[in-house]
């Protein structure tokens, strides 16, 4: 087994707090902490702080195997390395000393479970004492007397024919914890190469870098957004927890009450007066819910959902209406929401949905909470 750890400071100056800044939707820590969550061989992963903003931020994503540690201000200077605070966490912590040590750079979010599984594999099959990650850069380098460093400039190869070097892309290293602690370095002994893709060589130091990974990332790992080309043709939404607040209210005989929020009620008029359809999904099954759906005028309102699914609820009404998945804005809480908001073109949760929620791919997350105005917040920047 192993242990994963991602020093984070609070203090960059390039880029104020840039390991919470939102990177394609999500803050930029989440992208290598989600990855990491889903390596089965990772046992726990340490986000090595300063900062409380980043501390809260982290522990809102609801990662099990995520626990923070608070780094002496010392090692979190501009000045202090990557190794000072490795050490000492691991003088503070007992590991064994065979035991793999992780070092992710959380600059690097373009990593993925497989590349940290396929490292795993190849160190510990090729017996290697430690690895890094890399890209193979077919660019030609010189020295500044004016002499070429990779290659001959007379008999210049063709990118296709070229091998060039391997260069560090940053983006994580594993070791074992006893050499670690005995060379004050995150490599050592037989070094293994693990190579990556070459559009994973971009780190997240300046701006500019920022723009280029977000670009790398929405093509090659997000799911591609719903295009201008296939707008909403139907807008669904779940009922306790997003259209309410998810509070269970009763009156004095026992009668069950839902609160709801007017604001939503005027964003689906909004929609009906843009010729989008409109429906609710709920697992339940009251007249509170049927005459709020009949007072907002809500084309298709369909409770008891649980037998069937939200999704396959959902096709049935794409199927209905003869358009496609892409075309379907849904907004959902909780868990039973996840599968149907991991299908449509367009989706969205409250700002106090469940994490696992918060994290599906691409997923919007709304400032408002459940009740409080998100699914007319939602209505508003789908229109």
């Amino acid at each position: 087994m192993a242990i994963a750890f991602i020093p984070v400071r609070g203090g960059s100056k390039s880029i104020p707090l840039k390991n919470i800044k939102l990177f394609c939707g999500k803050p930029l820590i989440y992208w290598n902490l989600c990855a990491l969550e889903e390596v089965d061989r990772v046992e726990k992963v340490i986000v090595a702080t300063d900062s409380d903003e980043i501390e809260s931020t982290v522990k809102s994503f609801g990662f099990k195997k995520v626990e923070i540690y608070r780094r002496d201000p010392l090692n979190a200077t501009d000045t202090a390395s990557t190794e000072s605070v490795m050490l000492e966490y691991l003088l503070l912590n007992q590991y064994e000393d065979d035991e793999l040590f992780f070092l992710v750079q959380a600059t690097s979010p373009l990593t993925q479970s497989n590349d940290f599984n396929q490292a795993l594999d190849l160190l510990e099959n090729e017996q290697y004492d430690s690895l890094l990650s890399c890209v193979r850069s077919k660019r030609f380098f010189w020295n500044e007397g004016g002499t070429p460093l990779n290659y001959n400039y007379l008999s210049r190869p063709r990118r296709q024919d070229f091998d060039g070097l391997l260069m560090e892309n940053g983006a994580f290293y594993i070791n074992r914890v006893g050499n670690i602690k005995k060379n004050n370095n995150r490599l050592s002994g037989r070094i293994a190469t693990y190579e990556m893709e070459e559009y994973t060589a971009v780190e997240i130091d300046e701006e500019d870098d920022w723009i280029v990974a977000e670009a790398i990332m929405r093509r090659h790992f997000l799911k591609p957004e719903a295009s201008p080309s296939v707008p909403v043709q139907l807008f669904l939404s779940d009922v306790d927890g997003t259209l309410t607040d998810a509070g269970m209210y009763y009156d004095q005989n026992g009668n069950e009450l839902k609160k709801f929020n007017t604001h939503d009620g005027k964003g689906f008029e909004l929609l009906r007066n843009k010729g989008i359809k409109t429906g609710i999904l709920t697992s339940e099954n009251t007249a509170i819910v049927d005459r709020r759906a009949k007072k907002l005028k809500i084309d298709f309102l369909v409770q008891d959902v649980s037998h069937k699914g939200k999704l396959q609820v959902t096709m049935d009404l794409c199927k209905k209406l003869n358009i496609s998945l892409s075309s379907v804005a849904y907004i959902g809480d909780d868990i039973n929401c996840k599968e149907l908001l991991e299908a449509v073109g367009y989706s969205a949760c409250p700002a106090d949905a469940v994490p696992s929620i918060k994290n599906v791919l691409g997923i919007k997350i709304m400032k408002a909470a459940g009740g409080h105005g998100a699914v007319r917040e939602f209505i508003e920047e789908l229109l």
